[in-house]
């Protein structure tokens, strides 16, 4: 069977909001009519701006009929190859952005071609019914040291978006390799789709987990140790993809679900790690045995905050990575501090964790909880609850995660905001966002990689307690 993206695919995205935004924004029933505009990279200009801001999806680009081949949609492809771009010769031409709906934006960001060697003018306006324009942005000028130019402002409500090109400090072409527009409230929520119709005709349960899920770009730790090193075995991406499956650890479960299955003991990652994992990790060199697991390299990546240097050299730029899963089983015996928690999806740097995404259930309740842990380079974990608590003794969490029950995580990172996002049919999201501008993963020669799976928190436990975790999809992207 060939594999698709599709496969891995359960979540549908409209767009990524923020719970928390208040202020209606600026009025923009008249042309010129706005708040205070602000100069390209500045900080958001006031405490009501959308502090957990998400990417908004743009459903239509179109231009003012010129361009030179590089067509408008090319801004909102997500690619910053030099040919996808849009380019068009002349002072005040336009690229013009619909989002299909009403939203609050408090934010735009724009990469232009070599903004290392010269500067794009630019400015942004907005529109709530195409027709009368604010400006948000009067004197844009693209940024030479970071991906994107980020240009925010005091929320405005808005349809429509356009950038109005004023050529560059060399010449009159406006080219635009990629624009973003960020906000929320007033467009149709986010919602997850973990079971139904889509899931289940495209998960065969008498495949190997590679004939169902793109494995391409993973290798997998088990806790056994074939090659008598004495550390755990990892299966590298091309044997992972060709089918590789282990009965006790790895394989498809009956419904054609990715089954990670993990006890208290067994061969171990490293000296430094304590616990047993059954877990996969991220390889961006997809088999190619010649770039290093190691090192800011393409077969790693790194936060957008991260230096030029190691921009240029990573194998990707900033990420995010969405899983629809179900946790299955728990240890229920061991230590009071470590009953009952397994770790189902983090970001790994060079020796520590910008987030490590925990669910837990105590033997006494029916619910689990989720929350993360923020480890800061070289130092300390700050923690942060999403559903429940994390406490030893924790209550039964109403809005809690049972065994068993489908949901849906997202992790993102772009810059210094790291975003978590928990997704469960006819229920809010759940969604926490936080600045790591002082954690130290900006520093040079801090590289990246997700792993996703079961790393069981419980080493304390009686040798046949386990824990399962079962995934019905898995994506990981990068710019």
């Amino acid at each position: 069977m060939p594999k698709t993206n599709s496969k891995t695919i359960a979540l549908i995205l409209a767009v990524t909001l923020c719970t928390a935004c208040s202020g209606s924004g600026s009025d923009s029933s008249g042309s010129g009519s706005s708040s205070t505009p602000t100069s390209s990279s500045s900080s958001a200009a006031s405490s009501n701006a959308c502090l957990a801001s998400g990417r908004l999806v743009v459903s239509a680009v179109s231009d003012d009929g010129s361009h030179d081949g590089h067509a408008p949609e090319n801004a909102v492809d997500s690619s910053f190859d030099r040919d996808s771009r849009w380019s068009s010769l002349g002072d005040g031409k336009i690229l013009h952005l619909d989002m299909g709906t009403q939203a609050t934006i408090s934010e735009v960001k724009t990469s232009w071609l070599d903004a290392d060697t010269r500067t794009a003018f630019y400015e942004v306006e907005s529109s709530a019914d195409n027709d009368n324009w604010s400006t948000l942005v009067a004197n844009g000028q693209s940024n030479s040291t970071e991906l994107f130019a980020v240009d925010s402002f005091d929320p405005v409500e808005a349809r429509y978006v356009r950038i109005i090109g004023r050529g560059n400090s060399e010449n009159t072409w406006n080219s635009l390799l990629e624009v973003e527009i960020h906000g929320c409230n007033g467009i149709e929520p986010i919602s997850a789709q973990p079971s139904g119709a889509p899931l289940a005709s495209t998960l065969d349960p008498g495949l190997p987990p590679s004939d169902n899920f793109d494995l391409s770009r993973w290798y997998i730790s088990i806790p056994t140790d074939e090659d008598g090193n004495g550390r755990a075995d990892n299966i590298k991406e091309n044997e992972l993809n060709d089918g590789y499956e282990q009965p006790d650890f790895f394989y498809t479960g009956a419904d054609g679900g990715l089954v990670f299955r993990v006890g208290p003991t067994g061969f171990k990652t490293s000296t430094n790690t304590s616990y047993t994992r059954v877990e996969l990790r991220e390889m961006l060199r997809a088999g190619n045995t010649s770039i290093s697991t190691q090192g800011v390299n393409r077969n790693n990546w790194v936060f957008g905050s991260a230096p030029a240097s190691d921009r240029a050299a990573a194998g990707g730029v900033d990420g995010n990575m969405r899983a629809t899963l179900a946790v299955n089983r728990v240890s229920t015996t061991g230590e009071a501090y470590q009953i009952g928690r397994v770790i189902v999806g983090q970001i790994h740097a060079n020796d520590d964790e910008p987030i490590r995404l925990y669910y837990r259930k105590l033997p006494g309740n029916t619910n689990g909880s989720l929350y993360f842990a923020h480890e800061l380079n070289g130092g300390d974990d700050i923690w942060h609850e999403l559903i429940g608590s994390r406490s030893n003794s924790a209550p039964n969490p109403s809005d809690g995660v049972a065994l068993n029950e489908q949901f849906s995580y997202e992790i993102d990172v772009e810059g210094n905001m790291l975003s978590v996002f928990i997704y469960r049919v006819g229920k809010e999201t759940v969604s926490k966002t936080i600045d790591i501008s002082s954690s130290g993963y900006d520093e040079g020669g801090q590289y990246m990689y997700f792993k996703a799976g079961a790393y069981n928190q419980n080493n304390s436990g009686e040798e046949d307690d386990y824990t399962q975790v079962t995934f019905y999809a898995l994506e990981h992207s990068h710019q």
